[in-house]
């Protein structure tokens, strides 16, 4: 562990379960069910077994599981194959693997959208 506390990790294990809210400075991965709010300054992984009902903010998101609930981040969305998410996604960059299931509106951020326009004209 760094000492400016970069690189800690935050879980909530399988079989846990959580209702509120979290504000972690940290990345935080949920294995088990959460339901509520969750922010993070870095990422938020949901693994297989995750369950989040929650408005999520973070820096990026990896979903392995299933998310009900808007997405809003600052840079990469990644849906993997087992994902089910219902919901609005808010991001720079989105990647859907095969076999991921996904149910909302996406809004990607204005400079991207401005670079596609550019490229196009």
């Amino acid at each position: 562990m760094e000492k400016n506390g970069k690189g800690l990790l935050n879980i909530i294990g399988s079989g846990s379960v959580f209702e509120g809210a979290i504000n972690v400075p940290h990345s935080i991965r949920i294995d088990g069910h959460f339901k509520g709010k969750l922010q993070t300054a870095e990422a938020v992984t949901v693994g297989e077994a995750g369950t989040v009902e929650a408005e999520v903010k973070a820096q990026n998101a990896f979903i392995f599981g299933k998310v009900m609930g808007n997405i809003y981040v600052e840079d990469r969305v990644e849906l993997h194959t087992s994902a089910v998410v219902v919901g609005d996604l808010h991001a720079k960059e989105l990647v859907i693997k095969e076999g991921a299931v996904y149910h909302g509106n996406c809004s990607m951020q204005k400079g991207k959208e401005a670079a596609i326009e550019n490229a196009v004209a």
